[in-house]
């Protein structure tokens, strides 16, 4: 049994997809699960409650943990940490592999411009140290033995109907409705980007992958990083809309901040906008022989799959 813990977000319902090529039976765990394959398992329960969790890993072979919460530091201090120990105690009772989707927040602020798998943990943020404390929990786990397991880390996230995608509500619904594109702090700075189909198809290799365990991965990433200038002006060509772009400093963020609550969130996290911000997935292309989607044909695809 191949279960997702976090199915009904944007890489869940992809890997389901993936899964199958590999196994007709995947388990799709969220509140109110929704089928993609025809024999998908659906398992509705509460990832807040660690009784669920348990009851929704037992059976497994693999566990994918790709649960979102809500983008609130108060909220990931309290709930992460919980759900992590939750589902690395529950893949141990039931001798369960459990992959982990992460991001790039607890590397130095100093690695940001060219990350790699070996980049250096300090976590310049709050919100990186949350996501550090968790990598631990599960890394101690692999070290003591009492676990099997890898983490799958993905840069910042574009693709089709890609609802938590900061570019996708920046950029794309912007043009869509007549406005101008936006860019945070600097339009100048490369930015790397995972297209999110093949996050997930990536996912599904490594979860399969009995010597791909224990380590850490990074997705597959176009490794021709573009500037905010270079990513909007490929979205205005698909659209067949002007070309206009506006960056948003940090001092109007903060004032943003002071009547939409998400935006008090995104200071902290702007170093990684004023800086290149490079990610590099050498060792998955080299290892699975996989060329990552180029940007061209990314926008492309995005542009004409999105519906909203």
């Amino acid at each position: 049994m191949q279960t997702i813990l976090g199915a009904n977000g944007t890489i869940g319902s992809l890997l389901a997809k993936e899964l199958f090529s590999y196994s007709n039976k995947i388990r799709l765990v969220s509140r109110n699960p929704i089928k993609v394959n025809e024999t998908d398992e659906l398992f509705p329960a509460d990832l807040t409650d660690a009784r669920q969790i348990e009851e929704a890993v037992k059976g497994s072979e693999v566990v994918y943990l790709l649960v979102g919460f809500e983008y609130k530091l108060s909220i990931w201090q309290d709930s992460w940490p919980k759900l992590m120990k939750a589902t690395i105690d529950a893949c141990i009772k039931y001798n369960a592999k459990l992959v982990f989707f992460d991001n790039v927040y607890m590397y130095d602020i100093n690695s940001i411009p060219f990350m790699t798998e070996e980049a250096k943990i300090n976590p310049p943020s709050k919100k990186g140290k949350v996501r550090n404390e968790i990598a631990d929990m599960l890394l101690n786990s692999i070290k003591s033995g009492k676990l099997t397991a890898l983490i799958a880390r993905s840069a910042d996230f574009y693709g089709p109907n890609n609802k938590t995608s900061v570019l996708l509500e920046t950029v794309y619904k912007n043009f869509k409705k007549g406005k101008a594109a936006n860019w945070l702090i600097d339009s100048n700075k490369k930015h790397s980007f995972t297209y999110t189909p093949d996050a997930a198809k990536a996912t599904a290799i490594l979860g399969i992958t009995p010597d791909a365990y224990n380590q850490v991965w990074h997705l597959p990433t176009d490794s021709n990083a573009l500037t905010g200038k270079e990513m909007v002006s490929l979205f205005a060509k698909e659209m067949n809309v002007k070309d206009k772009l506006t960056v948003l400093p940090m001092w109007i963020l903060k004032i943003l901040g002071l009547f939409i609550p998400i935006m008090r969130e995104m200071p902290e996290m702007m170093y990684q906008s004023d800086r290149d911000y490079i990610f590099d997935s050498t060792k998955f292309n080299k290892r699975f022989n996989f060329t990552p989607t180029t940007y061209n044909e990314g926008v492309k695809q995005t542009v004409e799959q999105t519906k909203f």
